[in-house]
């Protein structure tokens, strides 16, 4: 196994590794919307939220060698389903070979914020 780590992205707010490259696979820990150059939650709407975690999540498929387009499977919470619409459509930008995908709704999120997303990609070694 190798530890994926960026800068580019949110560090871990626990115990726990941004992602995990094994037998050609990236594993993603879930990405939410901190911008990594402040350490903060800058976006407010559901919109801002997902741009800011796909830009992460993009930071995070770079480090690990892969991107977008090699995503085999996601996994989306959403802290409201009437967020779903907008969701996907910033979304639909990053995600344009349409992978498999989750998405639920749950209670709370970290940070309070309203999404998050975690992958499952092919890496090429």
């Amino acid at each position: 196994m190798k530890a994926v780590q960026t800068d580019k992205a949110p560090k871990a707010l626990g115990p726990y590794s941004q992602g995990y490259i094994h037998n050609g696979l990236f594993y993603s820990a879930g990405q939410i919307p901190i911008n990594p150059a402040t350490d903060a939650i800058e976006a407010e709407s559901i919109s801002e939220q997902t741009e800011q975690v796909c830009k992460n999540l993009a930071a995070v498929l770079e480090a690990a060698g892969t991107g977008f387009d090699k995503v085999l499977k996601t996994t989306c919470f959403l802290s409201d389903m009437g967020d779903f619409a907008a969701f996907n459509e910033v979304y639909g930008k990053y995600f344009t070979s349409k992978p498999a995908r989750s998405c639920v709704a749950v209670k709370t999120l970290p940070k309070n914020v309203l999404v998050e997303v975690e992958v499952l990609a092919v890496v090429e070694e």
